[in-house]
């Protein structure tokens, strides 16, 4: 890859504004992050959510870059024989050049994307089982993994989908591991983002529409807009039924994400029945519905849920398999959508029999606000506050079908995770947490990810019960 291809590519695609090159260089790769340039790579300087690229461009330099893309004027800093590109639309540039870098993977490929607002990752897996258990050379990437033939990657902490470089770069390794087809789980801000342009789509899914992620898009139309935006780009597009007949996975939403796939899969000449028969050996994603198993008197369920309609849906299907006291353990992110907390709280509190209140990420927000929000839901609902002192008295009468629905807060998750299932959870009881489920980290202060796991907590928990 060379300086003069890459003007060339940009220019091609209409993104080019002007360039200033010194010499035709060797580039040796692609980064959007100063901290990972290395010598003889293009650095694009993307202007983003919270960082802008452009304040690190000297910073990308002396580390060794050796042209420069972006979409401001920065001639006048260029140090010694540095190139330089202005382009209209730095994402799009990026993109198009990370695609280039490798080779074009996605036109080596047939590529299926499923996008929603929620069953995205659990619809991207058993996409994935059946090609593989039917024999095709099949490839994917989600928000917990990605699979490559019998390897896995991890695709990092928060995201669903991973950096557009790190993309391009999954896609090539499925193309020299002799992989066909790659199912992709695709998210509102990936497509917004331009993390998914320059890849070609055989078949786009569509899971669901629901309120999400509204501080980023502002309207729940604009969401909507992203999301259809994408659905139309597809070759083949599917959108999924409100309902289904199947009764293979646990919850009705899950047998949804079936009917999904089925119709995704019938594109490449894979009948419904055929389709079905492998499912008998199909698991769950991690975090979702996954039930921790240690010889425990109660059950205990760890899941992904932390939007309204999810928690509601999973609630449901609980409340219905749960022959004691369904125990919710549950929080809002923080800089996120501030509107969910009550109705997260409010559907907790009509639900479960007793409602844990606690951190899930807060980030930079306060902590105990957040909580407060939550619990102004509940309220709403008629749930009755309780607390560590008093919650031996309250938890003997405590059952939703007759207006007894109560809550506690608790700050600190695990401090949470220990009165649940040390302190309250009972013979008979389900308790379920909800908002973490595969995650590998929280996010206490809007900076810093520390290490966290809601599977490995819970299990220690449990361990030290029995």
């Amino acid at each position: 890859m060379k300086t003069q291809d890459i003007v060339k590519l940009l220019r091609q695609s209409g993104l080019l504004i002007s360039s200033k090159i010194q010499k035709n260089d060797n580039i040796a790769g692609v980064a959007d992050n100063s901290r990972k340039v290395k010598k003889g790579n293009v650095f694009v300087a993307i202007k983003g959510f919270t960082v802008d690229g452009n304040d690190y461009i000297k910073s990308a330099i002396l580390q060794g870059a050796n042209l420069l893309v972006s979409e401001k004027n920065h001639k006048k800093m260029i140090f010694g024989e540095t190139g330089y590109i202005r382009v209209k639309d730095a994402r799009k540039a990026l993109s198009l050049i990370a695609a280039y870098r490798y080779g074009f993977p996605s036109k080596k490929l047939k590529i299926i994307g499923v996008t929603g607002t929620k069953g995205k990752t659990t619809t991207v897996h058993i996409i994935h089982h059946i090609m593989q258990t039917l024999g095709y050379k099949v490839g994917m990437v989600s928000s917990i993994k990605a699979v490559i033939k019998n390897r896995e990657y991890d695709t990092g902490a928060h995201v669903t989908n991973p950096g557009v470089i790190e993309i391009q770069k999954l896609l090539s390794e499925m193309v020299r591991a002799g992989c066909e087809y790659a199912v992709l789980e695709v998210s509102s801000h990936g497509i917004d983002q331009e993390r998914i342009s320059g890849i070609q789509f055989e078949v786009t899914v569509l899971t669901n529409i629901y309120p999400e992620h509204l501080d980023y898009h502002k309207t729940f139309k604009n969401y909507k807009q992203v999301k259809m935006k994408f659905i139309k780009s597809g070759k083949h597009q599917v959108i999924s039924p409100k309902k289904t007949n199947l009764n293979i996975l646990p919850g009705e939403f899950n047998n949804i994400n079936v009917e999904a796939s089925i119709k995704a899969v019938s594109h490449f000449g894979i009948s419904k029945n055929k389709a079905l028969t492998t499912l008998s050996a199909f698991k769950l994603p991690e975090g979702r519905l996954e039930e921790l198993v240690e010889n425990q008197p109660f059950r205990v369920v760890i899941d992904f849920a932390h939007t309204p309609d999810s928690l509601e849906k999973a609630l449901k299907y609980l409340r219905k398999e749960t022959s004691g006291r369904l125990i919710s353990v549950f929080g809002c992110a923080g800089e996120r959508d501030r509107f969910k907390r009550p109705i997260m709280g409010g559907i907790s509190a009509k639900l479960a029999d007793i409602s844990i209140i606690t951190s899930e990420d807060p980030r930079s927000e306060n902590i105990n606000q957040i909580i407060d929000s939550i619990s102004d839901g509940a309220i709403s609902c008629k749930a009755r506050e309780f607390t560590l002192q008093n919650y031996k008295a309250v938890l003997r009468n405590c059952d939703t079908k007759f207006g007894n629905s109560k809550f506690i807060k608790i700050p600190d998750r695990k401090k949470a995770i220990e009165f649940a299932i040390t302190k309250v959870a009972q013979k008979d009881d389900t308790v379920a947490f909800f908002g973490k489920g595969h995650e590998k980290t929280m996010n206490l202060d809007g900076i810093h990810e520390t290490p966290w796991s809601d599977i490995e907590v819970v299990r220690e928990y449990i361990k030290k019960l029995i």
